[in-house]
């Protein structure tokens, strides 16, 4: 239908005038002179818009009183040099067609709306400025995170979403089922998950990696890049009930090679974000958080340290700060914790290695001291906890008795301890959670505002 326009990101960027050009997208703003109306239209494609100048002198066939602000419009004409200092070109318009109006009740009217407002309304929040440029930044990191893996020769590995099995072992799972609800079959008061579709439980998966293991050590190094699910009961502005999350996997590897990836993998996406998504990425240092160079730069520029578990708990006990929380051995670090670490004491990235195997899943791998588990949380300035990953556990008999340990049955990871008896190898992964890491990198504090519908507790309007 339109096969010819050009993106307003490519008029923007052009080094010449062009003749008899065409744009398709949305009207910003509108302003009226005697003789000329000047629209100010945006196509996604970038976030500045660009000035297209109508000539109303004279008879003129173009819906003029029905292209407002949303109305989407498209535009032909010549770009040609603009006069003002605000953007080197401006679109002389020869025909403007209205191809969808926005009447007077379009939400969008006012220039600065609060983002409590806008999670109301996500299916339009993509037009403001600050959420177009969110979802650019978000496609485009999506897009570096497969190019890194697949530079390194990783395969790319769809794990299902419908799962038998909790990763985690904390049992927050959504339930898929056929059943209808207002006569569920049941067996001595049991629910008969056999009358059902997969004739046992089955939930949305919380994680990818249980799943993706087996490639890893079939095909060497794996990731799976997909949504998860988390039936967690908690409204904060940490958590989503559906998130994505990247996991790779590394055959013939421990704890410090996947160290060494989840620091390499973060200096990358930070490095790409301020080469191809330098317009955006300021737009959020100048409204929403004016340390955000200042933060990326140093992550990417800084030596990660590498801090056993013990020590954090020494160091958080002799800091001489008031926490909320104690720091205890035997316990989980908290927020707090995790900033003092990163933003006062070290002032950049940690690795936290060597955790209580109490507190981590079954799957990682046991330590000689018996205590402890090769586990790695990242930390980052300004987010605390940014990667958790571990060495698996590649014994079959310590596996074995981690499942019986954690009250899980052998029944639904069968297939999982199958892989530690044919030719089972060290392999070592980890998790990064899309969302979070879009906070980290824009200086959102508010997970909702990082995905295009969130999905939380009490809310699945869209």
């Amino acid at each position: 239908m339109f096969k010819d326009r050009q993106s307003v990101a490519s008029l923007l960027g052009a080094t010449s005038a062009q003749s008899a050009i065409q744009i398709c997208g949305w009207v910003r703003t509108r302003r009226d002179a005697k003789l000329f109306s000047f629209f100010e239209i945006n196509d996604g494609s970038c976030l500045a818009s660009i000035q297209a100048i109508l000539d109303t002198d004279g008879e003129t066939h173009i819906e003029l009183k029905a292209i407002g602000t949303g109305a989407a419009v498209a535009v032909e004409g010549d770009l040609v040099e603009s006069p003002g200092k605000e953007q080197k070109w401006e679109i002389r318009v020869t025909n403007m067609l209205l191809i969808g109006a926005a009447p007077a009740d379009y939400p969008m009217q006012k220039k600065r709306h609060s983002d409590e407002f806008l999670r109301t309304i996500a299916h339009l929040r993509p037009r403001t400025n600050k959420f177009g440029a969110m979802f650019r930044i978000r496609s485009r990191m999506a897009f570096a995170i497969h190019q890194f893996f697949q530079e390194r020769e990783f395969h790319y590995v769809h794990t299902p979403i419908i799962t038998g099995s909790d990763c985690e072992g904390a049992g927050e799972m959504f339930r898929v089922t056929t059943f209808d609800l207002a006569s569920v079959p049941k067996i001595d008061g049991a629910i008969d998950f056999g009358e059902d579709f997969f004739a046992k439980e089955a939930h949305l998966t919380v994680s990818g990696q249980l799943a993706v293991e087996p490639y890893c050590l079939a095909l060497g190094n794996v990731y799976t890049f997909g949504p998860t699910f988390r039936s967690e009961n908690s409204n904060t502005s940490r958590h989503v009930s559906e998130f994505w999350m990247i996991e790779p996997e590394i055959a013939f590897a421990d704890l410090a090679d996947d160290m060494d990836l989840a620091e390499e993998m973060v200096r990358y996406l930070i490095k790409y974000l301020r080469a191809h998504c330098a317009d955006d990425l300021a737009l959020f240092e100048k409204f929403v958080d004016k340390e955000l160079t200042a933060r990326l730069e140093q992550v990417e520029k800084s030596e990660f340290v590498r801090l056993p578990y013990t020590k954090a708990i020494d160091i958080l006990r002799a800091s001489g700060v008031s926490f909320e929380h104690e720091p205890t051995w035997g316990a989980d670090l908290q927020t707090e914790h995790e900033r003092y670490l990163t933003e006062t004491h070290f002032r950049r990235p940690v690795f936290v290695f060597d955790w209580p195997k109490e507190i981590k899943a079954f799957y990682m791998r046991e330590n000689d001291d018996g205590k402890t588990v090769a586990a790695m949380d990242l930390l980052v300035p300004h987010i605390g906890e940014l990667i958790g990953g571990s060495q698996r556990e590649e014994r079959y008999d310590k596996l074995h008795r981690r499942i019986e340990e954690n009250s899980l049955s052998h029944e639904d990871y069968w297939w999982y301890l199958e892989t530690r008896r044919f030719g089972s190898a060290p392999h070592a992964g980890f998790g990064l959670g899309f969302e979070r890491f879009l906070m980290f990198v824009t200086g959102v504090t508010n997970i909702r505002d990082v995905i295009p519908y969130p999905r939380t507790p009490k809310h699945l309007e869209f």
